[in-house]
């Protein structure tokens, strides 16, 4: 095919043309690159260099990201326990007033049954506690059991409760339904680790306060009497058991009559760290409680009281009470019975039999009867009309 037109002039397409001076083109950039490449380069890296030294040094301190435990927040050796299986309603106002008033390195393990377990875990705060790993909620696996006060007296005396369950703890603070720690105690449960037990205050010829229901325990000495004694099954309660042994323990530190008691409970301390109230206050001591003053000091001293003892109004009170608790025989009904001996009557001192009756209820209220006469009376002032059927019409209670 010729190049030539029909004129005999040489024809062209512009692409033809354009293609060679884009070779060219391109070949003329490569060379002005090569030779200006080092020149380039310099002057950016001065640039940069230079523009990096106005920029202001700021330093950013990254949090570091959350374990993923949240448990490891607190002191892995210390730990307040509470054991209880059944459903008591103050379970879950008890452990939240505990968690805020026991220091807050400590964290807080409920051993219960199913039923107890799912009546704490029904409070919101209590969740918000498991979450942040201050508190965990425990159901024992078989055949470990926490049904009844033998069971848990079992627990406590076998060293394999503690290296199953409580690995890595040292101090434990042992608290049941029966007791609690003051908010306005003056006195930290962190100043008490130096002792190996501690538990309520106890009278002069006691030399050990060791009650149960409020103590504060080193797993480490406990480990060590289990680990050459046993407890016979259905004996004597742990803490007692445990008390027998410790004070004999050579080395062991033990708190004895009034020094370093954390509770109260038979003997009285002004302003202690806490109280134990025997059975929820079914079983008080006489001299500590039976004090209307002294009752009244006690709880302006620890409202939280209040949260655990089963407690009645003042205007529930037998209208002759004295306060106290005490009835005079003046004021009550008072039965005598005169003995009689061969057919004559004689009255004896000391055969009179006296009966102090509780105050009679009052009378309950009457019926309301009402005939028919006044009550279609009533009836037909708001326009209503009434038809009685088989007899008058009856109101109140027979």
């Amino acid at each position: 095919m010729s190049g030539f037109n029909s004129s005999g002039v040489l024809s062209t397409s512009p692409i033809r043309i354009l293609f060679p001076i884009l070779l060219v083109f391109m070949w003329y950039l490569g060379r002005l690159h090569s030779q200006y490449e080092p020149v380039i380069t310099s002057k950016f890296s001065s640039r940069l260099e230079e523009t990096r030294k106005l920029i202001p040094n700021v330093k950013l301190d990254w949090p570091t990201p959350p374990t993923k435990d949240p448990r490891a927040a607190y002191n892995s050796s210390k730990l307040a326990l509470l054991i209880e299986a059944r459903p008591i309603p103050h379970l879950s106002p008890l452990i939240l007033h505990m968690i805020t008033v026991v220091p807050p390195d400590w964290r807080f393990l409920f051993i219960g049954s199913r039923e107890s377990i799912h009546s704490v875990s029904q409070a919101y705060s209590i969740k918000h506690q498991q979450v942040i790993g201050k508190l965990d909620l425990m159901q024992l696996p078989s055949p470990w059991s926490a049904a009844s006060k033998e069971d848990v007296f079992r627990l406590l005396t076998d060293s394999r409760f503690y290296d199953e369950f409580l690995p890595g703890v040292e101090w434990v603070l042992k608290y049941e339904h029966d007791s609690i720690l003051c908010a306005n105690s003056e006195t930290s449960l962190n100043d008490c680790l130096d002792w190996d037990w501690a538990g309520v205050s106890r009278i002069d010829d006691d030399s050990f306060s060791g009650n149960g229901g409020a103590s504060l325990r080193r797993v480490s000495v406990i480990k060590r009497i289990l680990s050459f004694q046993a407890r016979f099954n259905d004996s004597e309660p742990e803490d007692e058991w445990f008390r027998k042994r410790l004070w004999a323990l050579p080395g062991a530190k033990v708190a004895s009559k009034l020094d370093g008691a954390i509770a109260v409970e038979g003997v009285y301390v002004e302003r202690p760290m806490g109280y134990h109230v025997r059975e929820g206050g079914g079983n008080l001591n006489e001299e500590i409680w039976g004090d209307a003053a002294r009752r009244r000091e006690i709880l302006e001293y620890c409202p939280e009281l209040r949260m655990i003892m089963d407690m009645k109004l003042e205007r529930e009170r037998c209208p002759d009470d004295n306060g106290n608790g005490d009835r005079k025989l003046s004021d009550v009904e008072v039965i005598t019975t005169v003995r009689e001996g061969n057919g004559d009557a004689k009255t004896m001192p000391n055969d009179i039999e006296v009966i102090v009756r509780p105050p009679q209820p009052p009378p309950l209220p009457q019926p309301w009867r009402a005939s028919i006469t006044t009550v279609a009376a009533s009836i037909t002032t708001v326009g209503a009309s009434v038809t009685t059927v088989g007899g008058p019409l009856r109101t109140g209670i027979d």
